[in-house]
């Protein structure tokens, strides 16, 4: 029986120190928890530098090659998600677009349109990524479509999920906001988190607490500068539409019908604008469908792209 006990204070002891450490490290926590993700994904965590960026990706999976690329204030990991579902038969390069999350933020440098579409070529060139299909959520939809209409002869399909670029008939939530002057986007403090996730989220999935804390205080710690890419970003935030007759590429045009941050009335604008296009519209999503659908965004999008 004293052996038994000892057994039991020690399980105990091991439990509560294990708690403990849940609770008060939890960057460390966080970061063994992000890489176990990231390997049940498939998915390996590189770095490489273009001119004056480190750039670091996520990168795994064998096959045809697809790129994926994140919104604003976002990062690789918004699609650790639906990975899973892609390296099974594709090879999946997920960068921190230059200026978020572990990539390079520099001060003195310029993140508008034209200097981030040079960015991410000369990635996608070091990376000797000769032809591959595209996608990408909000600014990175926006991104993807410039992407094909500038190097048309690398992009085998284009996806634009949620994708900024045009002009919506009917004005979102956020878009309201913005024309105010605010931008509801960013995190204003560490309890603003539950009206941020309504405006991107129908139902915001559920983190758990290292993860919640780390991604709260990268993002007010990014506050300021999220702020200075927008304003360098925002004279060519509507470009796309004019452009969108220029894209060669087969284009999934994907949608959450609820979305607060780009009104799904922007879908007949890209409809209007594309040549080659398939509509899918997921019911009861947000503006992140690869994190709030995963599996009904991955199957339409893999069926898209057998389709081709």
């Amino acid at each position: 029986m004293k052996v038994v006990k000892k057994v039991l204070i020690a399980i105990l002891v091991l439990i509560v120190a294990l708690v403990a450490c849940y609770y008060a490290f939890p960057e460390k926590v966080a970061g063994y928890m992000m890489d176990a993700a990231r390997s049940k994904a498939g998915l390996t965590k590189k770095e490489i530098k273009i001119d004056d960026h480190n750039i670091v990706y996520l990168e795994g999976g064998k096959g045809p090659t697809i790129l994926l690329l994140h919104g604003y204030t976002g990062s690789k990991d918004n699609w650790i998600m639906l990975a899973p579902y892609l390296t099974k038969d594709y090879h999946v390069v997920i960068p921190d677009i230059p200026g978020y999350g572990e990539s390079s933020m520099i001060e003195k440098a310029s993140y508008d349109l034209s200097n981030q579409m040079s960015r991410l070529h000369k990635f996608v060139q070091a990376l000797e990524l000769k032809k591959f299909h595209i996608a990408g959520n909000s600014m990175g939809g926006f991104f993807s479509g410039i992407y094909a209409v500038r190097y048309p002869d690398e992009v085998i399909s284009v996806g634009l999920f949620d994708a900024a670029g045009v002009t919506s008939l009917e004005k979102s939530v956020v878009m309201k906001m913005i024309e105010k002057g605010e931008n509801p986007l960013v995190l204003k403090d560490s309890n603003d988190v539950p009206r941020w996730a309504a405006l991107l989220f129908v139902n915001p999935p559920s983190l758990p607490y290292p993860i919640k804390k780390v991604m709260i205080k990268t993002a007010l710690a990014n506050r300021k500068f999220y702020e200075k890419e927008l304003k360098e970003i925002g004279p060519d935030f509507l470009s796309l539409e004019k452009e969108l007759p220029k894209i060669k590429a087969p284009t999934l045009i994907l949608w959450g019908d609820q979305d607060k941050v780009i009104d799904v009335s922007s879908v007949p604008v890209f409809e209007k604008g594309l040549k080659n296009h398939k509509t899918v519209i997921i019911k009861d999503c947000g503006h992140v469908p690869m994190m709030e659908k995963p599996q009904e965004t991955a199957t339409q999008y893999i069926d898209f792209i057998k389709s081709i």
